[in-house]
């Protein structure tokens, strides 16, 4: 079983393999029964990507409609089972709007890998 000094360690290489846009190195650090729940879609959950293959979409879907996409100002915090990214978000859309936003992603861990990333975000009114 993983210990938080190894989930702490993960939750870097997640950020780093985003801001490298690496889906497959995205997917490294998800365990086999995966999902992801993304901070927008039609339910109040967001939309929900479960299994390997439809995380592995939804993740490559964000580096199409942001192919610019950093986030910047990473911090962790492990603790047991759980942990917690804060981060901001800096893109530019595909049709050319700038979106610049604070997060986090709440993360439930299967032994040494990420089992759920539940991503929420603030929204910019201005």
């Amino acid at each position: 079983m993983a210990g938080e000094e190894q989930r702490y360690a993960l939750l870097g290489r997640f950020i780093d393999a985003w801001n490298a846009r690496d889906v497959d190195g995205l997917m490294d650090c998800m365990s086999a029964d995966c999902a992801f729940h993304a901070s927008s879609g039609p339910f109040a959950e967001g939309t929900q990507y479960q299994g390997r293959e439809a995380v592995r979409a939804g993740y490559a879907a964000i580096f199409e409609a942001f192919p610019d996409a950093q986030w910047t100002n990473g911090r962790h915090f492990v603790l047991g089972e759980r942990g917690v990214s804060e981060w901001r978000f800096v893109g530019t859309s595909r049709e050319g709007t700038k979106v610049e936003v604070d997060g986090c992603d709440l993360f439930v861990f299967d032994g040494d890998l990420i089992r759920l990333k539940d991503s929420y975000r603030k929204a910019r009114t201005a």
